[in-house]
């Protein structure tokens, strides 16, 4: 018996040993320039080491790929199947890598890849499966979170089944192929979108499929600031970033939406829109700026912040009326958006005694520019006055349009203060709209 425990414990300590005593510098040598021919790019790896307990493996440490080192794995284990060692066909159960760092410029020398084709031919070398553990995805522009991958290959080592989780557990997504692509499904909760505003999902749920540089998502449900999105798109970034889509929001708090774009706020209420976008840019981290988006909207039980309508109309003040604010029982219009420049029209706002329409722009530099026609009822007496808005999204001027004042002045005057000053702005009211549809000069108004 205690000759068996000593050649256990010689056993042992060979598989312990052994692994050290072999020259690995050469086989180092040799990973390196084999993995530089396959990929076309410099392979560089600090150390290299076999170990046969708890099970056979080799570990490599800092494995560098591409010339910027567009590819960096702190360590990689490949552990085998024990019985394959001895066979024609060695199985490697699982290769983990732990704290692999991938840049956007490993698409490029990934992408010249020669496609791997299925083949008849049983592999020498079999892959069960493919373990990522804290990846991170560098891309400008593109906030990606820290990410653990797990993937499943098939006889022919290629892609059976993906599963990837954020390491904060919000973002879980099942990739499997189908056809010539991959089917995606995405489940997410309080997670951030990576490009663009930093817009928080409460829920979101998606599917779509990828083909190559093209992705269909066919719909993505999510729930964010009290209420409901649901969209579809058409993605493509072989050339630059390409897109359409259509999307519908429900009963969202605008107010909680709209701190993500300005630092004051505007107007609060629930939206409901409805609308179609596109883009067209050469890098995904400047979608923002070249978004064009077409929308028909309305905000109910709402506010607009820093301007009160009334008080403008009752005023009549040539110097304008700032801050302030204009409850409203509902606002609703045609938004068009194409980058910064946003265009507001058809707008309609009701709110007890007073109506509003009309149509204002903002500038890249959110300088405000438009005419809303106010209508206020005195009694028995409707006033309809039309009022320039200018200023900043940050701190709007409303003031009567020349044409309004003139035209006060001038009822006043004829008829007495009231029904006369009534009549002379409806009579302005009149003159700003053929000066809308004739192309008047604003400087006038």
């Amino acid at each position: 018996m205690k000759k068996l425990v000593g050649i256990i414990a010689v056993l042992v300590a060979l598989l312990l040993i052994v692994p050290f005593l072999i020259p690995t510098e050469t086989y180092l040598r040799q990973i390196e320039r084999v993995a530089s021919e396959k990929l076309n790019q410099p392979v560089s790896i600090k150390t290299l080491h076999f170990a046969l307990l708890p099970s056979p493996r080799a570990n490599i440490g800092d494995l560098r790929i591409g010339k910027n080192d567009e590819v960096r794995v702190g360590n990689v284990a490949a552990i085998a199947e024990l019985g394959s060692l001895f066979s024609e066909t060695r199985v490697i159960t699982v290769i983990e890598a732990s704290d692999p760092v991938i840049q956007k410029g490993a698409l490029d020398f990934v992408a010249a890849l020669p496609k791997t084709e299925a083949s008849s031919v049983p592999a020498k070398v079999l892959i069960r499966r493919l373990r990522l553990n804290k990846l991170q995805l560098m891309w400008p522009g593109i906030d990606i979170p820290v990410l653990n991958v797990e993937a499943t290959l098939t006889q022919g080592n290629l892609l059976q089944t993906l599963k990837l989780a954020s390491s904060d557990g919000h973002l879980r997504a099942d990739l499997t192929p189908q056809g010539e692509g991959y089917s995606i499904k995405i489940d997410a909760t309080q997670w951030t979108f990576p490009v663009g505003p930093k817009v928080l999902f409460n829920r979101l749920k998606s599917e779509m499929t990828l083909h190559g540089s093209k992705l269909h998502v066919a719909s993505l449900e999510g729930g964010l600031y009290q209420g409901a999105l649901d969209a579809n798109a058409d993605l493509d970034w072989s050339k630059g970033l390409h897109g359409t889509g259509k999307f519908n929001v429900n009963n969202i708090a605008i107010a909680e939406l709209e701190q993500l774009f300005n630092k004051q706020k505007l107007v609060s209420g629930r939206l409901n829109a409805n609308g179609t976008f596109g883009v067209n840019t050469k890098e995904a981290s400047t979608a923002a700026d070249h978004l064009v988006l077409d929308s028909i909207f309305n905000v109910t039980n709402g506010v607009l912040h820093g301007v009160d309508l009334a008080k403008a109309a009752t005023l009549l003040l040539k110097t304008g009326v700032k801050g302030g604010e204009t409850d409203f029982d509902e606002l609703s219009g045609a938004l068009h958006m194409s980058g910064k420049q946003i265009e507001l029209k058809n707008l309609q706002i009701s709110s007890g005694l007073l109506a509003a329409s009309g149509g204002v722009k903002v500038s890249p530099a959110r300088q405000l520019d438009g005419v809303i026609d106010v209508k206020l009822k005195k009694g028995v007496i409707l006033v309809a006055i039309p009022l320039r808005v200018s200023g900043t999204l940050d701190a709007p001027v409303v003031f009567p349009t020349k044409a309004a004042l003139a035209g006060a002045a001038l009822g006043t005057g004829v008829l007495g203060p009231g029904v006369g000053t009534s009549v002379g702005l409806k009579a302005a009211a009149g003159v700003e709209k053929l000066k809308g549809l004739f192309g008047g000069d604003k400087n006038q108004r």
